[in-house]
């Protein structure tokens, strides 16, 4: 979403696609951890601790924390700002926060489906929910398609949530 620069809650569009990048690469490992396990067994003492669980419910926190606290302080946009933006040229343009901050709560509430339904004992949830929130990460990452931002622009477009 292009914007004009003079709002005061921008962000350099490339932070985002950088913790997507990171997000895509650690679904893509849920993914393949929980179609490596068994089907839920019935003791949730199990179900708690297989690895794919313990991986999304990391990153439906970090999901939360970009949600909750803003992008501006999520782990991987303070990582970018401090590490990889010094060595990058000016942006071409700056998007608002809004949009972005909107997309990790979408991630949050997909993550979490996930946790909820491998606590259930639904066979292959968990493995659903984090190859939904894959495909948006890596079309975030690869192809600056944030669709978390595209369904934020539409449920304004409707006036179901008010405008940045």
């Amino acid at each position: 979403m292009n914007t004009s620069s003079n709002s005061s809650a921008q962000i350099d569009p490339r932070g985002p696609r950088f913790g997507a990048a990171i997000t895509s690469v650690l679904l893509l490992v849920t993914v393949a951890l929980g179609l490596a396990a068994p089907l839920p067994s019935e003791s949730l003492a199990s179900r708690l601790s297989e690895p794919a669980f313990v991986l999304l419910a990391i990153l439906s926190a970090v999901f939360a924390w970009g949600a909750f606290a803003g992008v501006q302080r999520h782990p991987y946009g303070v990582l970018f700002k401090a590490l990889i933006r010094p060595r990058l040229g000016a942006p071409e343009f700056l998007e608002e926060t809004k949009p972005p901050t909107f997309a990790q709560l979408v991630g949050f509430l997909v993550s979490a489906t996930g946790i909820v339904l491998h606590l259930a004992g639904v066979p292959y949830g968990l493995v659903l929910a984090a190859a939904a929130a894959f495909i948006a990460a890596f079309l975030n990452a690869v192809f600056g398609l944030c669709l978390g931002c595209e369904l934020y622009a539409l449920l304004v477009r409707a006036r179901i949530i008010r405008s940045a």
